[in-house]
């Protein structure tokens, strides 16, 4: 199999276009051409009057050794998928238990059961098909579930925001996250195009899909269980305590998968008292902005923008303000909404969401400042997170205490005054807005990098200041304030604790936090190793 990039093709090619300039390339008879698989899929739109898409494939041919040697070096390469990790027997006396079943969590419990082991996965949530009502009832109605929201049940945050599968990393475990959403019924083209994303409607059955499979290879999934406390003998795990059912319940084991979430503030507290050490972590705030998806979909693609080929634009955006802090976009959701993500009474959080299609008038991203230890006011380690509480306080009193969340348009913040009332863009947050300002819900160093940001994002993205653009907040769940502390092994000093995913520090985002997953899964395995 071979590989070749940067096949530049027009927006409407066709798979005869695409295996034609293969051909060239390569300098091929159509006969040697047996397969052409994509690798990445690409929309390349720095010149607006020639967009086009740019492609890398792998390739297999009859005669690859005498194509490649007769090619000029650079042109192809030799290339062969990334394997699945293998995964070494093990014996336990006790079942593991993997806590959380947010992306880091069931791909721990999943690499697990694969492996012939049989954990039990434990959630404080429901599963996501009751989650789904749970939701609809805080966004329809202001009635939050504490216990099954946007930040807790089965799926964690990512199941509904929108499903972007995007990372950072180039962790080798990505092709084996990627291709276990395939297999549980994501749309193929997640392997391959530069900007995968799966969307909150079809995740819901992906996330479904993977439970079931867990169960029917021995594993246990059990929903509504909060983790209330550690079974320790000296610095060894001996079991966990749980809540199920108005019940205090214990459940043995020395292997204990800690994928929390970064909004389980409770189970934090509970862990720092009983011993498990933990540190400040930087982390952003901010809001989230709403732009016309059309604006933005105009100033990336030009006169293209309506090609059919072509979704609803993204972007992603970073800039350093004067005062040394940076500014950057997260999340983007095209064609999305906002939405109530609140997890805790008395407290607003914003979040953004698409759906598959991304076919929502408005286009949304959290707009955020980055914040660090020494903005926390305390040395405490959980003293971020007790920050993030006092400005989601601030947030629900200045949306009325009834869950609407502060807004303020963009002009007015560039301004430097509050907003009376909407203009073109209609604010997509369910629970509504109250117009205004941030000036008592943020800190003033945010407000006012915010402002210094817009105009400089506006140079990278024609349109971003748009007048009548809407800021809703807060947005203060980006990523953990705290990192729960783990050596080589995975391990916390607390010998059998495996902290793991985005809550306890490691990961951002569903991938990312996937992959820790697997790898902490593949540590405990080794462990126990027969």
């Amino acid at each position: 199999m071979l590989r070749l990039d940067s096949l530049s093709l027009p927006l409407d090619f066709t798979p005869e276009t695409l295996n034609a300039l293969i051909l060239r390339k390569l300098k091929c008879a159509p006969e040697q051409l047996k397969s052409v698989v994509p690798l990445k899929k690409a929309v390349d739109a720095r010149d607006k009057a020639d967009v086009h898409f740019v492609l890398s494939v792998a390739v297999t041919l009859k005669d690859e050794a005498k194509v490649l040697a007769r090619l000029k070096p650079g042109v192809a390469a030799p290339f062969t998928f990334p394997k699945a990790p293998t995964l070494p027997k093990a014996r336990f006396e006790h079942p593991p238990v993997v806590v959380g079943a947010g992306p880091a969590g069931l791909f721990a419990a999943l690499t697990l059961a694969r492996a012939g082991v049989q954990p039990i996965l434990i959630e404080r949530g429901k599963p996501v098909e009751e989650r789904t009502k749970s939701v609809q009832m805080m966004q329809e109605q202001g009635i939050l579930d504490p216990e099954s929201n946007v930040q807790f049940g089965e799926g964690g945050a990512g199941a509904f925001s929108d499903g972007k599968l995007t990372t950072g990393t180039k962790s080798p475990l990505i092709r084996t996250v990627l291709q276990t959403f395939v297999d549980h019924g994501a749309p193929e083209d997640i392997l391959y195009i530069a900007k995968p994303h799966v969307g909150t409607d079809l995740l819901k059955g992906v996330v479904r899909s993977m439970r079931q499979e867990i169960i029917q290879l021995g594993g246990q999934v059990r929903f509504d269980t909060r983790l209330t406390g550690l079974m320790m003998r000296g610095e060894s795990m001996e079991g966990i305590t749980v809540l199920c059912g108005g019940e205090t319940q214990e459940i043995r084991t020395d292997t204990v998968i800690l994928a929390i979430g970064h909004s389980a503030r409770d189970t934090m507290q509970t862990l720092f008292r009983q011993g498990v050490r933990m540190e400040q972590k930087p982390f952003a705030m901010g809001v989230r902005i709403e732009h016309p998806q059309a604006l933005i979909s105009q100033s990336q693609y030009g006169k293209c923008w309506t090609h059919p080929a072509l979704k609803a634009a993204d972007y992603k955006l970073a800039v350093h303000t004067p005062d040394g802090r940076g500014t950057y976009t997260f999340c983007m959701c095209p064609g999305g909404v906002v939405v109530p993500a609140a997890s805790e009474e008395g407290r607003v959080v914003t979040n953004g969401m698409s759906y598959y299609a991304r076919d929502r008038e408005n286009a949304n991203s959290a707009l955020l400042v980055g914040v660090g230890p020494e903005n926390f006011g305390s040395d405490h380690p959980l003293s971020g997170m007790y920050w993030q509480r006092r400005l989601e306080e601030n947030a629900f009193r200045a949306g009325g205490s009834t869950y609407a969340a502060p807004a303020q348009r963009v002009e007015d913040l560039l301004k430097g005054r509050p907003s009376v009332k909407g203009g073109e863009v209609v604010p997509s947050y369910a629970r509504g807005v109250v117009w205004g300002g941030f000036e008592h819900v943020l800190p003033a160093f945010v407000t006012e990098t915010l402002r210094l940001s817009i105009a400089e994002m506006d140079r990278k993205l024609h349109g971003f200041n748009f007048p009548d653009a809407v800021m809703t907040g807060v947005e203060t769940r980006s990523s953990s304030p705290i990192r729960i502390l783990r050596g080589d092994s995975l391990q916390s000093p607390l010998t059998g604790l495996y902290p793991c995913g985005e809550g306890a520090g490691y990961a951002g985002g569903i991938v990312s936090a996937a992959a820790d997953g697997i790898r902490v899964a593949l540590a405990v395995l080794q462990k126990h190793a027969e």
